[in-house]
């Protein structure tokens, strides 16, 4: 098993050069129910809708979710469809976005309409002209392209055929990425390999590299053997194939092709799963991973991509929670920031579970404290312990508080099987947890009143209630330290 986190670290100081195809990603979620009267065509009952940075910029989007850098070069057309991409990716703090536009041709535009209760694609409608970029474009992508190569740690070309990367510009960032030494990553749509030659790595799906190859590529031995003749052709590194469900397949140009099968998920949406794994790679080996590391991490990723709706970006820790073994996260991956706590209540929203909530400092964990704890997950189906920061601490409880430190606390209390996730949390009171939560139970000790509890007028509002556990007689936090201390028992 490589190391995560010094590989997560040291992603975080890469910077990818992405180009490639720009696209909005459109998706209108909602319910069918009857059968137009004016045609044989269902009818869409529309509840909500998704706007999403789609294509190249979805790979982008990855790059900077798993903490790295991207500098990313598109195409756009002088269009409503183009300010949205312009003014989606201007909020993205880890991308740098040089877009060129082009006022002859529309900004390709994908809409999904999706039954939200099958989640299942019905309907696709595309704006687009997918055709190569016209000489005076293709110049202005090209002149915008090289300065950038110098800054970058790897090259990632993603090709939707859409006119982006047209023959002349793939030539001229591969020469330029090749004189400098950086790796070049191809995700491409073109049959013909030989117009990426020079690439690091081409990463086709198995119809793409079948058609290409003219091969059944229906086993690891067969996509090994087609694999040969391709690398050859496109005068790279290796070849990794990905095959949906029957996981991914790096072939070499020395050594034995290496297999990893796909991790067992309830497939939700495979919008974008590509873009996930291309951006994993270049991320990964930017960071100076092997060929196996790189291809486990992006099998992994993929795999929590197509369990997401819409076109999705994956995490570092969702990465981790998916690659490392259970019983290492146990703890780990119940301590969670206010971003993954959304994740997780958005989830458990949809799941129509009960949400409970309870709050302390728990600076040394007593059977008081478990007693509180088991008492409040049995009032619900997932519990969140909001838990006081050191300097929350030291101005509640005074000088020499805590005695153990946030994240020693935390992980206390994330290894009992009755906590579901710990959250720190810097003020005074956790209002602004309970605020953003709404559970439906509110948890404290029999010792307050309800009216004392904090957040209780706003969990009563939302029809939620508030449980008073009776403490343990004999135990609190405050005396053991002073017995510790050699103080007053």
């Amino acid at each position: 098993m490589f190391d995560f986190e010094a590989l997560t670290d040291e992603i975080a100081g890469k910077t990818v050069l992405c180009v490639g195809d720009l696209m909005l990603d459109e998706f209108v979620y909602g319910e069918v129910s009857r059968v137009s009267p004016e045609a044989p065509a269902p009818v869409i009952a529309v509840q909500r809708s998704e706007t999403n940075i789609g294509g190249a910029g979805n790979v982008a989007r990855n790059v900077a979710s798993l903490g790295g850098r991207c500098i990313f070069v598109g195409l756009v057309g002088d269009d409503d469809a183009g300010s949205k991409l312009r003014a989606a990716l201007a909020k993205e703090a880890r991308i740098e976005s040089v877009l060129v536009c082009d006022s002859t041709r529309p900004t390709t535009r994908k809409v999904r309409f999706v039954s939200e209760h099958f989640s299942t694609h019905m309907l696709r409608a595309d704006w687009e002209l997918a055709r190569p970029a016209a000489a005076e474009t293709e110049q202005k992508l090209i002149d915008a392209i090289l300065p950038l190569v110098p800054r970058a740690d790897i090259v990632l070309l993603s090709d939707y055929a859409k006119g982006t990367l047209t023959a002349r510009v793939i030539r001229n960032v591969i020469n330029a990425a090749r004189k400098l030494g950086k790796a070049v990553i191809v995700d491409p749509k073109s049959l013909n390999f030989a117009i990426y030659r020079g690439a690091t790595l081409l990463t086709p799906n198995r119809k793409e590299f079948a058609e290409a190859t003219r091969s059944l590529a229906d086993s690891t031995e067969s996509i090994a053997a087609a694999a040969q003749d391709a690398i050859q052709l496109a005068d790279c590194e290796a070849i990794l194939v990905t095959q949906s469900e029957h996981g991914m397949t790096l072939v070499p140009r020395k050594g034995e092709a290496i297999h990893v099968p796909a991790h067992p998920v309830k497939v939700r949406d495979v919008s974008g799963a590509g873009d996930t794994v291309a951006a994993v790679l270049a991320a990964v080996l930017a960071a100076g991973a092997d060929w196996e590391t790189a291809l486990r991490m992006a099998n992994a990723a993929a795999a929590v991509a197509v369990g997401k709706k819409g076109t999705a970006s994956v995490t570092s820790a969702e990465l981790r929670r998916k690659i490392l073994p259970h019983a290492f996260l146990a703890a780990e991956e119940k301590i969670v920031s206010d971003g993954e706590l959304d994740e997780r209540l958005s989830d458990w929203r949809k799941e129509g579970l009960r949400i409970g909530f309870t709050n302390g400092c728990f600076d040394i964990l007593h059977p008081g404290h478990v007693k509180l704890l088991t008492a409040a997950r049995a009032a619900c189906d997932r519990l969140i312990v909001g838990l006081n920061s050191d300097a929350s601490v030291m101005r509640l409880k005074g000088e020499g508080r805590p005695v153990q430190n946030e994240r020693a606390r935390a992980e206390v209390l994330a290894a009992l099987e009755a906590v579901d996730l710990v959250v720190i949390f810097a003020e005074d009171t956790p209002i602004r947890l309970i605020t953003a939560i709404r559970p439906s139970v509110l948890v404290k000790g029999g010792d307050y009143r309800r009216e004392q509890v904090v957040g209780h007028e706003i969990v009563e509002a939302l029809g939620g209630e508030v449980v008073l556990i009776d403490v343990l007689p004999g135990f609190s936090t405050t005396s053991l330290v002073d017995r510790a201390r050699g103080g007053k028992a």
